[in-house]
């Protein structure tokens, strides 16, 4: 046993060397004290665009390195946990050591599939929105069904989700909602599932108990709330609506045309918001998220050169379903892409999404799937 577990800890040892040394820490700690040196600049504040846009920079720096050198330290706890429990015979405490080994596993595994989010806005905030297919009530009951299991999934990883637009269905369920999930590698982890999601389960809508096949899509953005160097927004492009707020929020917010519509002309891309009581508000929420929008199209664009280098790939559009969640005549939920399925269905509309995000990055990683 004790044996054992000196070799899961010489393992663990190897691994977190090699992500220290696979994060050039020392590269990062260099232009995270260049960075600061800004920082401490008397007029560092007066351009608050540039100053945030520095400030997030350091956080991004210095967080996977916080994070390895706290898989350091458990580690060393971890190697005197072992060490007493060999010296007092201690199989408790042994224990004990194999489940805190077990866990430090795990935290590492996450963190080398973290480091593969390498991607320019990986780090950034989400806004996820999910549309309800074609089908009526039954769609729509399974679009608000993917908002739950996206707001569970990020309620389990301490992400905070604010909601930014919302279309009710019109007798049950949604049209569509967009919601803007927050916190460290949103956008790279809530990526891969942009696409299409299929459901089959027996209709609570059909009196006659029929099975039925339902669909939504989910579209991944990253938060872009300031302007970056290689997307520009000229006034001349826009087209700006107002009008009245059709949810809840009060009489302010359904009597006065507070929620705001903006059109960009040269892409068509369209973007609304009427969460907030003020247009002033709304507008500076529709116009980050037409910025979201308009580096997404570039991304894609991106990626669709790159296909055209590499060859023919799976592309994630309307009609190329990434997942299918069956409820009846047995319950299984399997990703067509990395090939992963789990059994409990139950659980995955619970939020247990990370099997899925997972065994994606890891394919990714692998060669075997191209980045969505």
């Amino acid at each position: 046993m004790y044996d054992e577990l000196a070799r899961r800890a010489a393992r663990l040892n190897d691994k977190i060397t090699e992500l220290r040394r696979s994060l050039d820490v020392d590269r990062r700690l260099e232009e995270i004290a260049a960075l600061e040196h800004q920082i401490a600049a008397p007029d560092f504040w007066n351009d608050q665009a540039t100053a945030q846009r520095v400030t997030r920079r350091v956080a991004e720096l210095r967080a996977p390195i916080e994070e390895v050198d706290g898989f350091r330290r458990r580690l060393d706890d971890l190697n005197v946990m072992i060490e007493l429990a060999e010296e007092a015979a201690d199989l408790e405490m042994a224990a004990e050591a194999q489940r805190e080994a077990a866990d430090l596993e795990e935290k590492v595994r996450q963190f080398e599939l973290k480091v593969l989010l390498n991607g320019k806005y990986d780090a950034y905030n989400a806004i996820l929105t999910i549309h309800a297919g074609a089908g009526g009530t039954e769609a729509q009951d399974w679009a608000e069904m993917l908002e739950r299991m996206y707001l569970r999934w990020a309620e389990h990883h301490g992400y905070k989700v604010e909601e930014l637009d919302r279309l009710a269905g019109d007798e049950a369920g949604i049209k569509s909602v967009t919601l803007a999930v927050r916190g460290p590698y949103a956008y790279g982890f809530l990526r891969p599932e942009m696409g299409v999601h299929r459901l089959v389960r027996i209709s609570p809508f059909d009196a006659s108990g029929r099975r039925h096949t339902s669909f939504a899509a989910v579209e991944v953005m990253p938060e872009i709330e300031d302007d970056v160097e290689d997307i520009q927004i000229r006034p001349e492009d826009l087209r700006i609506d107002t009008f009245r707020s059709s949810g809840a929020g009060g009489q302010h917010v359904n009597k006065t045309e507070s929620a705001v519509r903006i059109t960009h002309l040269p892409t068509g891309i369209v973007v609304s918001c009427q969460q907030e009581r003020s247009q002033m508000q709304n507008r500076a929420v529709a116009m980050m998220m037409l910025r979201s929008k308009l580096v997404e199209l570039k991304i894609e664009e991106q990626n669709k050169e790159m296909a055209q280098v590499r060859g023919p790939q799976m592309e994630i559009a309307w009609g190329s379903q990434i997942r299918s969640y069956v409820f009846q005549p047995y319950t299984l939920v399997k990703d067509h892409r990395s090939g992963v399925e789990v059994g409990n269905a139950q659980a995955v509309m619970d939020g247990e999404l990370d099997p899925f995000i997972y065994g994606y990055l890891e394919k990714r990683a692998s060669g075997e799937l191209s980045r969505p």
